[in-house]
Parts: structure tokens; sequence; C-alpha cells
């Protein structure tokens, strides 16, 4: 009887580990950059913990259309660090998030770095460090919110960098045009 319940609870116990695992152990970005692929799975996890904010942060971020972010999340079951990916490439190449996301469903295999530079972001190229840069920029944000303190702006790990910090400081005419809010139209 004892083996019976040994049994019953290793494999519940197995159950519970392997679905908590397929959210954070099990994401893979495939980037070929470390640095990016940890922050993602971060990314990733406070998608899943605090989802309306993510979805909050990633169309107010980007432009992205609210309804494609649910979309991506809901019924096409993609995982949190991807549709924030996908939607970062598409902000930096001044493309549709739906385009990206139609790329990256053609070609799912290859992983995300295999996309990015297929878009015209190559390992170590401006451009990319501008995707990086803003992944850091987007992160102290996450980490704000894993921990419940809200806008990153009014609280500690990314001083100046937050929604109140960003207010009027622009980037020196570095950004082209391609402004950092979401003036209604989305990139959908």
């Amino acid at each position: 009887m004892k083996i019976r319940h040994a049994t019953l609870a290793l494999a519940l116990g197995l159950a519970f580990a392997s679905t908590a695992g397929a959210i954070t152990v099990g994401y893979s970005p495939r980037t070929g950059d470390v640095w990016i692929d940890t922050n993602l799975s971060d990314v990733n996890r406070y998608g899943y913990d605090q989802r309306d904010y993510f979805i909050d942060d990633v169309v107010n971020q980007f432009g992205a259309p609210r309804y494609l972010v649910n979309d991506l999340l809901g019924s096409r079951h993609w995982q949190p660090g991807d549709v924030y990916y996908a939607c970062a490439l598409a902000y930096q190449t001044r493309r549709p998030c739906k385009d990206v996301v139609g790329l990256y469903e053609r070609n799912r295999g290859q992983g995300w770095g295999v996309i990015a530079q297929d878009m015209g972001i190559k390992p170590g190229s401006r451009e990319f460090f501008a995707l990086k840069d803003g992944l850091g920029k987007a992160h102290g944000r996450f980490q704000q919110h894993a921990a419940g303190h809200g806008n990153s702006g009014e609280h500690g790990n990314d001083p100046g960098k937050g929604d109140k910090g960003d207010k009027g400081k622009g980037n020196n005419g570095k950004d082209k045009g391609n402004g950092h809010g979401n003036n209604g139209g989305g990139r959908g």
C-alpha cells in the first residue's frame, strides 16, 4: 500500500513539475545571443505571471494591435517571449507585427536569430544593438511588474528609463522618425 501511495505521489509531482517546466525551463527563443535569450526567458515568465500588464506593455511599446497580441497568446498558443520579440523586431525594422508573425510561423524551426538576420538585423550591427538596448530597457519594466511595483519610472531598477523618464527626452535625432509612443496608428 505504501508503494502505491509513493508511486501516486511521484506521478502527481512529475505532472506538476512538467507543467511548470514547460512555461519556464522549456522556453528557448534561439536568438543566437545568450543575453537576449536570457532576457526573453524573463519576459516570458512575466507574460505568464502578469498577462494583462504584458499585453499593455507590448501594445504601448511597439504599437502592436491588441487583437493580434491577444490572438497570439490565446488561440495560437505563442509564448509571451516570442510575442514580445516578434513585435520588437517589427518595431525595429518598421514593419507590421503581423508580417513578422507570418515570417516566423512559416520558418519557426529556424529560431529568432535566423529570422532577425533575414530581416536585416545582423549580429553586431547598429540595428542589433538598438534591438538589444530596447530589450534591456523593457526588462526593467518587466522586473518591476513582477515585483508588484507598477511603473519603473516610479520605482527601482531602471532609473530614468520608465514612463516618466521617457517623456520629452527623445534620442537626440537618432531614431529617424521611429518614435517610441503609441500614437494610435498601430503596426498591425
